[in-house]
């Protein structure tokens, strides 16, 4: 090798590792109220995504002709969001495919899940009439062969041995052949505790509930049963303890291949929760999840809803999903559950979300900063609730923030809190849009704005602070964390 040449290879070498450090070292120390960040290195971060996919809570999602389609629990209607990539589910916009004037079952929709059988797919979910232990379980009918609709309503699924009863979180077991419907309901066991009833077709439920006492740790709830089918066994996974706690968790159980679920001593109960609170990565309450499949079939993944506090509240949860492997006994593995801006390659046969982040220090992954006006504390004291571990917030009116980026949308996220107040936001120096920061619970990473989509190209988005707050919050702070760019 000639000098020149080994002085080349030095050079490049001595890149690599710049840009490697810039995207594996921790978050620069605390520094004291900088006016501008100077940006990184910056590298793409093609193949990737960041979590959350959505801001509510009881996910379910599928993967069906190359396009992602996802349903949270919204209330008063149900809304899919559709996507072809994971990693662009955040910024896509809601159809709304179902909505009931029937006053017996139109308010406090819950926990929509989807299936197709032959040519249909089958919408359940539970609702009321307002009255919480009035809610009983129902299906819809897609039109067409198309997981949005439209939808009309089916029947209402009903047990016989509980037909006046209390039930919510209704999934589809598939057996042998046979379909059987899963549900959390009144029983010996627990108020929400696990059932199983036979089913005839998708929507005509032919037999009674038997009950399946499942541990949980707790003694309140067994709820959200969802299953997987691996290895001569199908497993069931459901969560446990109330999901406002912060060890709202999973546990699991499973049944031979060639056993009858509707036998409850044909389960076998796995020890101790298999998915559940992390502390040090800011996971709070992980479960009410799902399992689909990735585009290509290859992986198994499992969304669910957290929250980013350990306060017991039903608010702040938001919808994530990561990545599941198998141990070697044949059991599913479903790991621990990740920081909430933690960067995962997407899933396997994903085409790209072609998206990136802009941290509030700025480093980006993509073409990507932020400068500052005015004098900004800055700080590593939020920890896990903010991304990198570090954020920037300000109280003085006319201070602001601007991100600049290439792309088609972007996405601010940043901690809410008790002394948040009000900012002003704009794009390209266009109309201000008030937005509230304050949050009755300190939470991080919280969606704040999502901006309208744009054209292709550069753009700024400007965060000022107006110095104003509501009047539930005791101070004006503005925060700034993650901003996630779209691409596309």
């Amino acid at each position: 090798m000639s000098p020149r040449t080994a002085r080349r290879h030095a050079a490049l070498l001595t890149a690599l590792l710049a840009i490697l450090w810039g995207l594996f070292s921790g978050p620069p120390a605390a520094t004291a109220a900088p006016h501008t960040a100077t940006a990184a290195p910056r590298t793409a971060a093609a193949g990737t995504f960041r979590n959350p996919l959505n801001t509510g809570p009881d996910p379910f999602v599928t993967t069906w002709n190359g396009t992602y389609y996802l349903t949270t629990t919204q209330g008063d209607s149900i809304r899919m969001w559709r996507s072809t990539s994971l990693g662009t589910l955040l910024e896509a916009d809601p159809i709304t495919v179902w909505t009931d004037t029937d006053g017996s079952r139109n308010q406090h929709i819950w926990a929509p899940e989807f299936y197709r059988f032959g040519n249909r797919w089958y919408l359940y979910y539970t609702a009321d009439d307002g009255v919480d232990d009035h809610h009983r379980l129902y299906v819809l009918e897609s039109d067409r062969d198309d997981p949005a609709g439209p939808y009309h309503f089916k029947s209402r699924l009903t047990p016989p041995n509980h037909s006046a009863d209390f039930a919510i979180d209704p999934g589809i077991l598939e057996h042998n052949g046979r379909l059987y419907l899963a549900y959390s309901g009144i029983n010996q066991y627990q108020h929400n505790g696990l059932n199983i009833a036979p089913m005839s077709n998708p929507y005509t439920v032919s037999g009674n509930a038997v009950a399946i006492n499942g541990a949980g740790g707790c003694p309140e709830v067994r709820e959200g049963p969802e299953f997987l089918y691996r290895n001569g066994r199908t497993w069931m996974t459901y969560s446990t303890c109330d999901t406002g706690k912060p060890d709202y968790q999973v546990w699991m159980m499973s049944l031979p291949s060639t056993a009858d679920p509707l036998v409850p001593g044909n389960w076998t109960q796995h020890s101790g929760p298999v998915f559940s609170r992390a502390d040090d990565h800011g996971v709070y309450g992980p479960g009410h999840h799902a399992f689909f499949r990735s585009p290509d079939g290859k992986e198994d993944w499992i969304v669910y809803h957290a929250k980013t506090t350990s306060v017991n509240t039903y608010t702040n949860r938001t919808t994530r999903a990561q990545k599941i492997t198998w141990n070697a006994d044949g059991s599913p593995n479903l790991g621990r559950p990740l920081a909430m801006g933690a960067t995962q390659d997407l899933p396997s046969g994903d085409p790209g979300a072609g998206t990136y982040w802009i941290n509030d220090d700025g480093r980006s992954s993509g073409d990507g900063s932020v400068s500052y006006t005015g004098t900004w504390n800055s700080g590593t004291g939020c920890a896990t609730q903010c991304f990198w571990g570090d954020d920037h917030w300000s109280d003085r009116a006319g201070n602001t923030a601007t991100f600049s980026f290439t792309g088609t949308r972007i996405a601010l996220l940043s901690v809410r809190d008790t002394g948040n107040g009000i900012a002003a936001l704009s794009i390209d120096g266009g109309p201000e849009q008030r937005v509230d920061f304050y949050g009755a619970i300190r939470t991080g990473e919280t969606l704040q704005y999502l901006s309208p989509r744009l054209a292709s190209g550069r753009h700024t988005l400007r965060i000022r602070v107006t110095g104003e707050h509501n009047a539930q919050s005791g101070a004006s702070f503005v925060s700034v964390d993650r901003a996630e760019v779209y691409t596309r």
